[in-house]
């Protein structure tokens, strides 16, 4: 039987650079700690890493505002370290995805600053969304559309001469200028940082907020309900025009070359349209993450989304969390277990013994299902989501911009901790500044060296889990087939090779036949207790 290509069941472990390892002892996360810790990321069972920007940036917004695409951030080294990270990883069988952000450049970008001085109407401005305000004097902004992060989407510069001007649109933060993809330039602009990237040795492209670089020149209002390829800025018909240009760049580096979108839609056809032959060739499944603990739910989230991705030929991906989301730990502790990336977030009761047993299990049926498998990097390590950081050490826009009533993205970045009893726990060396983000006192139980001892920690579950995936599954296309299980569970089996059985019900449900491979926590007599997944080998009748 021939193998499949490789990014069609990976398992891909997402980098945070800033929070991964410092080598430099700065107290921010780097290329050279990257590297030194390489053995551990292939030795968790990794196929690929994913990198967030590691490019040129003021930090307005966790380095997704990018002043240069061809260099290295020197916060995290140079772009010869970068090129030496890429060759060690491959040499390790660790291909490597990076991040491109085609919605925005930095306003610290060059070709912000020369549309600024240009002035209205040049050539330069029309490589943004620049208008005029309204009323008399301009004095409010073209429209209400209004920032993802919180207030008004437009900033208005001062024109060369001194006086007010026009405004420019940011989707996300001021300090993040949208672009305009009607221009030609700035497609040849992306297409050639694709080609960059290619030729020195990365695997893959992932698209940061895929579904929004087109927007309506009419600038018209968003729906209260916004039907199929309605809204004005939010998967409008003509991005996959764009990414058929990418996905022929992509073709033309390597047959083994790809990209991966990320499309939050709740609207899986319209998802997989992403997907489709000529586009990308995968893209981030965020439905399954956003589901509550309840087996019905999660059942019908996953049928929903193979059944999507079975009609363009693409495969799924599967995730629990990522640096914009609170993590699993966490969340699945809670009252309400459901993620909403459109909610606030709030310091919530949290039974953190409850949400580890359960994001244990969760990881045993994101990493039994079709398809490729992310891990957020700290999620193998049980960690909780930070959320005391006191307001001072905050730096997640979301948290300035809305003035503290959600608390943003910073809890779930905090660096990652090594080794030790107290803080930096081997994230940075002795005699290091402070982490960028500070740790809890609490971790000493979840640094890496103390899991590695441990047989029953999160990190020994996720070795075994991932050497079984990939002795079991990998390679294969090994389709899913339901089985029947007790109400509150969910069961089915890949190929008869293994079958998973996760029971998010109230109480103990009968063990399912055959080997056990591997099982999240301790399993009773003829039992699987509740909150507990296990994987077994199906007898051969």
């Amino acid at each position: 039987m021939t193998a499949q290509p490789w990014w069609r069941d990976a398992v891909v472990y997402q980098i945070y650079p800033r929070s991964f390892a410092d080598g430099d002892g700065d107290g921010v996360g780097d290329l050279a700690g990257i590297r030194a810790h390489l053995p551990y990321v292939r030795a968790l069972g990794a196929d690929a890493v994913w990198f967030t920007p590691w490019y040129p940036s003021a930090g307005a917004d966790g380095g997704y505002d990018v002043a240069d695409y061809r260099a290295i951030d020197p916060v995290f080294g140079t772009l010869a370290e970068a090129e030496a990270l890429i060759a060690e990883a491959r040499a390790l069988g660790l291909r490597t995805i990076v991040d491109v952000v085609p919605n925005h450049l930095a306003a610290t970008h060059p070709w912000f600053a020369a549309a600024v001085a240009a002035g209205p109407e040049s050539a330069e401005r029309d490589r943004f969304i620049f208008r005029a305000g309204r009323g008399t004097r301009g004095d409010a902004p073209p429209n209400d559309w209004a920032s993802v992060f919180g207030g008004p989407a437009w900033t208005r510069v001062t024109e060369p001469d001194g006086t007010p001007g026009e405004w420019y649109l940011h989707l996300f933060a001021p300090a993040q200028v949208d672009l305009n993809w009607r221009n030609p330039q700035v497609r040849a602009e992306f297409e050639d940082v694709l080609r960059f990237w290619f030729d020195r040795g990365v695997a893959g492209i992932r698209v940061d907020s895929a579904t929004m670089i087109s927007k309506d020149p009419a600038l018209a209002p968003v729906p209260a309900h916004p039907g199929p390829g309605e809204h004005p800025y939010i998967d409008r018909d003509d991005v996959h025009d764009v990414y058929r240009g990418w996905r022929a760049v992509a073709d033309a580096a390597g047959a083994d070359r790809i990209l991966v979108g990320e499309v939050w839609l709740d609207d899986g056809a319209r998802l997989a349209a992403y997907l489709r032959p000529d586009e990308m060739h995968t893209a981030f499944n965020f439905d399954l993450m956003t589901q509550p603990w309840d087996a019905a739910a999660v059942r019908a989230s996953i049928a929903r989304t193979l059944s999507h991705h079975v009609l363009v030929g693409a495969p799924a991906t599967w995730v629990l969390s990522n640096h914009d989301v609170t993590r699993p730990v966490t969340r699945y502790g809670r009252t309400d277990t459901a993620f909403d990336i459109s909610t606030p977030r709030r310091i919530v009761p949290t039974d953190l013994r409850l949400g580890t047993a359960r994001a244990r299990a969760a990881a045993l049926l994101v990493g039994a299902v079709p398809g490729v498998l992310y891990v957020y990097q700290g999620d193998e390590l049980g960690l909780p989501e930070v959320e005391d950081l006191p307001p001072s050490a905050r730096m997640d826009p979301i948290f300035a911009q809305t003035g503290g009533a959600d608390l943003g993205r910073d809890g779930c970045r905090v660096p990652l901790p090594w080794d030790g009893e107290t803080p930096p726990y081997g994230f940075s060396p002795a005699g290091a500044a402070p982490p960028w983000l500070p740790q809890p006192e609490t971790w000493a139980d979840l640094t890496v060296a103390r899991q590695e001892s441990e047989p029953g920690s999160v990190l020994r579950l996720y070795r075994d889990m991932l050497t079984i995936r990939r002795a079991v599954l990998a390679g294969r296309e090994a389709p899913l087939r339901w089985v029947d299980a007790p109400d509150g569970t969910v069961a089915f089996e890949r190929e008869g090779q293994l079958r998973c059985t996760v029971n998010m019900a109230g109480g103990p449900v009968p063990l399912p036949e055959g080997e056990v491979l591997l099982a999240s926590g301790p399993l009773l007599p003829g039992e699987l207790p509740s909150d507990t997944a296990v994987w077994t080998r199906p007898r051969v009748r």
